[in-house]
């Protein structure tokens, strides 16, 4: 059975999902909202582990946010969203360093050596230039060996499960924000503006962002409906576990891939090329300390290849809350893979294992480990392996081409991004939903502005 029609149906509760859906429905449309699980956020959620809420790795909503949505969610969020100092480092070349980069930072705490055939590769950036369209080359052509190979280069191979070389350049250019030496040292200067070492983030987690906007959705008239498990989609009609939802207009948030997997006239070779791209798994490791604060730091990035170990963040230095339990802390542990693997079928004594071996050998405050929780996200970002744009450009187009639909998101678009980007990409789809239905132009120029998207970490 088929009930009345929605004006939009938006499949997917995440950022971009909940995002639209609140703008749709303050503009009078009539919004359903599907969502799989029994909560809205997506891999932008918070839960709570032992009564400290965190969230699904590390989340913050960066300076670059547009002004409208900054306002936006302001408004929703009042004190709750606070301006937050960045505190971050990275290990390179055996040391810490403060993150983001500042010059004093930059001078102290390089290893003289690195510091030095560092500042040789700038000097000769101009004689260089990329030999293919790979990550590796990409990187070596525009900031240089050195940070190519001790840096990036193993970096990304923990990140994305391939060597350097095996990476199509593009995913260099939308994950590296500085790739050449005098974006760098703007980059470096820039550190020393206070308004660009801070971010957003609210007092209960990142996952009150989407919270808020779902709970926004819901007033302005969106029916959001969770725990509803999307089983086809067809023209004019999306199929579910919990009976049939008429659509004029289809906004999808859910993996591309899947979406060709499920629509109803998807051809063998969309189908095909949906088999073809790839995306990354993490497994999220939560260390339960008995200590007020492990360290003033909000997260520690570990890039060197000995750990398989990217990240480790302390959610409560991302906040102030009197919500937090005061005699404890929480730690989050990513580690990239692939499901399957030998870290996605680890036990939880197994990873914290690991977690714990990987502070002790980079020199990190030891930790007492009272429990350990984990999480795992089968689809955490996507994968941009050499060859990947022709399966892409096959399944972007044929999604372009169905007359109700329109993709959009991290997973919509196969894209990396930012929470920020994530709700700019949901105001355009919106934006650009008509009387007669999605205006092609006007989504196809805001295509054209998502391309110069790049991530901040």
């Amino acid at each position: 059975m088929t009930e009345a029609a929605a004006d939009l149906v938006v499949l997917g509760g995440g950022p971009a999902g909940v995002g639209a859906a609140h703008r749709a429905a303050l503009a009078g449309h009539r919004v359903v909202v599907l969502e799989r699980e029994d909560h809205v956020g997506g891999v932008a959620a918070s839960f709570e582990v032992a009564g400290v809420r965190v969230d699904h790795g590390s989340h913050r909503l960066h300076s670059a946010t547009d002004p409208a949505i900054l306002a936006t969610l302001e408004e929703l969020l009042g004190d709750d969203l606070q301006v937050r100092p960045r505190r971050g480092r990275i290990r390179l070349a055996g040391r810490w360093i403060g993150f983001p980069l500042t010059p004093v930072g930059v001078l102290t705490s390089l290893p003289p050596t690195f510091a030095l055939r560092a500042t040789l590769d700038a000097v000769t950036s101009p004689a260089r230039s990329p030999e293919a369209d790979t990550f590796a080359e990409v990187v070596r052509a525009g900031l240089g060996p050195t940070m190519a190979a001790r840096f990036y280069g193993p970096y990304a191979e923990k990140l994305w499960g391939y060597a350097p070389d095996e990476l199509a350049g593009e995913q260099a250019r939308k994950r590296i924000t500085s790739s050449t030496p005098v974006q760098l040292v703007r980059r470096v200067l820039g550190g020393r503006d206070p308004a660009a070492r801070t971010f957003r983030y609210p007092r209960r987690g990142f996952g009150q962002v989407t919270e808020a906007l779902a709970d926004a959705a819901v007033a302005a008239g969106a029916d959001l409906r969770l725990g509803t498990t999307v089983t086809a989609v067809e023209e004019g009609v999306v199929r579910t576990d919990r009976g049939d939802v008429a659509a004029g207009t289809i906004l999808s948030t859910i993996p591309l891939p899947v979406l060709a997997r499920l629509h109803a006239d998807a051809p063998p070779a969309v189908r095909a090329a949906a088999g073809q791209l790839e995306t990354r798994a993490m497994v999220l490791v939560y260390l339960v300390l008995d200590v007020p604060r492990w360290t003033r730091f909000d997260a520690h990035y570990l890039p060197e290849a000995w750990t398989p170990v990217t990240r480790v963040s302390e959610p409560k230095n991302y906040r102030d809350s009197l919500d937090d339990p005061p005699d404890r802390t929480v730690l989050c542990a990513e580690l990239p893979c692939r499901v399957g693997d030998e870290v996605w079928g680890a036990d939880d004594v197994t990873l914290g294992g690991l977690v714990e071996e990987a502070l002790r050998r980079a020199d990190l405050p030891p930790v007492g480990v009272r429990e350990v929780r984990t999480r795992r996200l089968p689809s955490a970002y996507p994968v941009y392996r050499v060859g990947y744009e022709a399966p892409l450009e096959m399944l972007d187009a044929w999604a372009s081409g169905l007359p109700d639909v329109l993709t959009f998101g991290r997973q919509g678009l196969f894209v990396h991004d930012n929470s920020h980007h994530a709700l700019a990409m949901a105001w355009a789809a919106v934006d650009a939903i008509g009387p007669a239905g999605i205006d092609r132009d006007a989504w196809g120029l805001a295509r054209r502005r998502f391309a110069s998207h790049v991530v901040e970490d």
